[in-house]
């Protein structure tokens, strides 16, 4: 279970942090070379899900969309110094019990 967490939190900060070079070069007129260097992350966002243990593709993504959201508002929080509310916070945690319940849950 602990190597499918640290996948999911890889793959969320390979995504989030991609598109955010991408976005420090579409809408903070950085160079180049963030774009390029969030295109990789993104590529390797896209390459990462594969290691999950779990085979199928659509819970693995579906359980990642609950990391997705947790991490954003981390991320919010941490780089852009969004301090989320009590409604993030509560949203983020009903994910991150949905991610338990899609992956982990007794079948």
């Amino acid at each position: 279970m602990l190597l499918s967490i640290l996948f999911f939190i890889l793959a969320g900060l390979a995504e989030i942090g991609g598109g955010y070079l991408v976005w420090l070069y579409m809408r903070d007129d950085k160079g180049p070379l963030y774009l390029i260097a969030g295109a990789i992350i993104l590529f390797l966002y896209g390459i990462i899900p594969t290691f999950q243990p779990e085979a199928s593709f659509g819970k693995v993504y579906a359980a990642y969309g609950g990391v997705f959201i947790a991490l954003s508002i981390l991320w919010g929080w941490l780089v852009d110094g969004l301090r989320p509310d009590t409604y993030d916070i509560i949203g983020g945690l009903v994910c991150i019990v949905g991610v338990y319940i899609i992956m982990y849950a007794p079948r």
